[in-house]
């Protein structure tokens, strides 16, 4: 009898076994021979997703930002060097590049998509509109938080927030120093920039330009990263039309959040309630205050539009 009772759990074991390696079969041959799309992102929805108007004007193969492999066209760098009169040829942007990259990282430290992760990312503009908006904790709750020149916090915390952790600027433009754990984004529009970063960060920056610039600044080096002329250019072609000179400072934010980030909050664009282009920490004294060579409101509408394809979420103030 005890004999026939073992044969009889030798069997039911064999069986489960059987079952298992069925399922466990089954289960590879239907992850391999029947894929599901993937989501490439974690988020509700993803920027990436396909969508004609978008697609139109995003292409996801520019770079943003140089790396010490960079490879500038020609044919990019003549429109570049048109910006602001550079004087230089090709093959001094080039070494002054290599040289720079000695010095910074040579690598963009850029967060990577995954299908497991939602990179969610805030575009704090400096307009006026943001005076007792009460934005700060929304804005301080995202992942990568983008500032802009010299776009304040201290005094305006409960509006714009407290953290930073990219601001682009240009020389003209730069602050006296940005936290250890901010990387400073590097808007060049002409060979000496790349100069004046080197020299601003380390020793003091010891050209004599026509131009008003800060001579010194505080940065950590080891998150310094540099826009792409090409990717200005993209911007400009694809996404302004050539419209206005060149992009503005915010509308190359805004578009580079579209390119590392899978979900973007847009914050502080466009005029204030009394229709003036101010920043939100100045009184100003010139209540006529456009915004010169870039196509401002052009730039405005596309984020609008943004907004209603649901591709950016935007806070627009008071």
């Amino acid at each position: 009898m005890r004999a026939v009772k073992m044969k009889l759990k030798v069997r039911a074991i064999m069986s489960l076994l059987c079952v298992t390696t069925i399922c466990v079969s089954w289960r590879g041959y239907t992850s391999y021979s029947l894929p599901q799309d993937e989501s490439p992102c974690a988020c509700e929805r993803c920027i990436s997703e396909d969508d004609p108007w978008f697609m139109q004007r995003f292409n996801k193969s520019v770079e943003p930002f140089l790396s010490a492999d960079h490879n500038l066209s020609e044919d990019t760098f003549n429109w570049w060097k048109g910006l602001q009169g550079e004087k230089g040829n090709l093959s001094t942007f080039r070494a002054t590049v290599d040289r720079l990259f000695l010095m910074v990282p040579p690598i963009p430290d850029v967060l990577e998509s995954r299908p497991d992760r939602c990179r969610t990312c805030a575009v704090v503009g400096n307009s006026g509109n943001l005076r007792r908006a009460r934005y700060g904790p929304l804005i301080d709750f995202h992942d990568i938080i983008i500032r802009m020149n010299e776009g304040q916090t201290k005094g305006f915390e409960a509006d714009v927030g407290t953290r930073t952790t990219h601001r682009i600027m240009y020389p003209e433009s730069s602050v006296e120093s940005i936290e250890n754990t901010t990387h400073l984004v590097l808007a060049p529009f002409k060979t000496i920039d790349f100069v004046w970063l080197m020299e601003a960060l380390t020793t003091r920056f010891k050209e004599m330009p026509e131009w008003i610039v800060r001579r010194e600044m505080k940065a950590n080096k080891y998150l310094v990263m540099i826009l792409n002329p090409a990717f200005m250019r993209y911007v400009h072609y694809m996404w302004l039309e050539k419209k206005g000179y060149y992009p503005s400072t915010g509308f190359l934010a805004l578009v580079l959040s579209l390119h590392i980030c899978d979900e973007v909050s847009v914050f502080g664009y466009g005029a204030d309630s009394d229709g003036n282009w101010s920043h939100y920490w100045q009184q100003l004294a010139n209540k006529k205050i456009k915004t010169g060579s870039h196509p401002g409101k052009t730039e405005y509408s596309i984020i609008q539009e943004l907004d209603e394809q649901h591709k950016v979420k935007f806070y627009k103030g008071f």
